[in-house]
């Protein structure tokens, strides 16, 4: 399925922001197209927003810090939905409670496609006037790397809700990924010692990002690919989730609690997956996906490894172009690698570092040495998070490749799954 990716953030003229403006707005409706109003309302575990609610949540954010902030004499289309629509900014008010949000049947479909077109109307004719403030284009350009987030959160979410239906819907007919065949894992080796990490700030990143520091990262080697899903099944055939010893303690009673015994979307014969394109043989040679932090950690542990830090990850990508299987790919599931790849000194390379699936790192979601928050009610967009979660990086199969990049820090708590998440391993030197 291919969609149209907006053009590379930058500083842009005022004819330019609303064309990014447009595009960027206009691909949420292109990814929600594919779906009947019944299928946008439905919310099927607390961490799955209904797709109506991710149209309108971007939307809110849109009137809520741009318009009734920055245009003189604007009036809110209905001031029910800054209570409806909010979502963790508490410093603007209060907001309906996420688990429910599947209960909210009104306002319709339609009624928010509606607020999104007259947000639209006024964002347009507010950028027209005011682009050239740093502040306010600063915003916007907040606002659409916010969309492009709820953009992965829509694909993500409908793939749970799909999932659960037990007619197995399909979200559109996925095209075939190209055929390949991983070569055998590699470790490469690389050199500790004082390195930077960390946005520099010169172009758009999230406060999350910075600043830059130093960090001591120890000699260490990466793999050069992702962990596989035949290199996954052989874990779970050899008793992999049946061996305390390789389960950290909450991992362990989580497991046991929930029965989980394979990846989210596995069948119980470990031989077909559930993809946005319905039910599908496991290919053994994508990325394993959908695995929680803990099994990510335990598999490691079985591999005689460990997850790589959040430094060395970003270290290894931080000279790496930002290519792979990411949304613009259209193929909306993780797939096979490219053939291993050499320098020129004839010294492995390190592939899929972007796209296919998040990257479990063992980094813990903390702040950078100096973190400070935006300020105002914005600082609430990442800080606040700052507890117990674990890093992720690269992006996955439905992250727009404009949007991420080497310093990129998202986070998750250690048992979600539902996201693409997978990892690669790495070893101490």
């Amino acid at each position: 399925m291919a969609i149209a990716s907006p053009p590379p953030a930058a500083t842009l003229e005022p004819e330019a922001l609303a064309a990014r403006y447009h595009r960027v707005r206009s691909a949420s409706l292109a990814l929600a197209e594919p779906l009947a109003p019944e299928d946008q309302v439905v919310q099927t575990i607390p961490e799955v927003s209904p797709t109506k609610w991710h149209l309108a949540h971007v939307t809110w954010f849109f009137e809520r810090f741009c318009l009734l902030e920055y245009a003189a004499g604007y009036e809110a289309v209905d001031e029910r939905y800054h209570y409806l629509f909010n979502s963790y900014y508490y410093t603007v008010g209060e907001m309906y409670r996420r688990p429910a949000r599947g209960l909210l049947s009104r306002p319709t479909v339609a009624e928010i496609r509606d607020f999104r077109a007259r947000v639209d109307d006024a964002m347009l004719k507010l950028i027209a006037r005011r682009a050239d403030d740093p502040a306010f284009a600063f915003l916007v350009e907040l606002g659409l790397h916010h969309e492009q987030q709820h953009q992965e959160l829509l694909l993500t979410d409908i793939k749970h809700v799909f999932f659960t239906n037990p007619l197995g819907p399909a979200y559109a007919e996925l095209p075939q990924p190209p055929v390949a065949t991983s070569a055998p894992l590699t470790f490469i080796p690389r050199p500790g010692g004082l390195f930077d990490i960390g946005a520099t700030g010169d172009s758009f990143c999230f406060d999350n990002e910075t600043p830059r520091h130093q960090t001591l990262v120890r000699d260490h080697a990466l793999a050069d690919r992702l962990v596989t899903n035949a290199e996954y099944r052989d874990f779970i055939e050899q008793g992999g989730y049946d061996d305390p010893a390789l389960w950290l303690s909450d991992g362990w009673a989580l497991i046991r609690s929930e029965g989980w015994n394979r990846p989210l979307y596995w069948s119980e014969d470990l031989e077909q997956e559930f993809t946005l394109g319905g039910w599908r043989p496991i290919d053994p040679h994508a990325p394993a996906c959908h695995v929680s932090y803990y099994e990510a950690d335990a598999f490691a542990r079985w591999a005689g490894a460990r997850l790589p830090t959040e430094a060395e990850w970003e270290l290894a990508a931080a000279n790496q172009p930002v290519t792979g299987n990411l949304l613009d790919s259209g193929l909306l599931h993780p797939a096979a690698g490219e053939a291993p790849a050499r320098a020129a000194d004839g010294a492995p390379l390190l592939r899929q570092l972007y796209g296919d699936v998040w990257e479990w790192t063992a980094s813990p979601y903390a702040p950078y040495p100096g973190f400070k928050p935006l300020a105002g009610s914005l600082g609430e967009y990442n800080g606040k998070f700052m507890c117990n979660q674990m890093v992720v990086r690269g992006g996955s199969c439905v992250t727009w490749a404009e949007h991420v990049r080497a310093t990129y820090r998202s986070f998750f708590y250690p048992r979600d799954r539902w996201q693409f998440l997978g990892f690669r391993l790495a070893k101490d030197a």
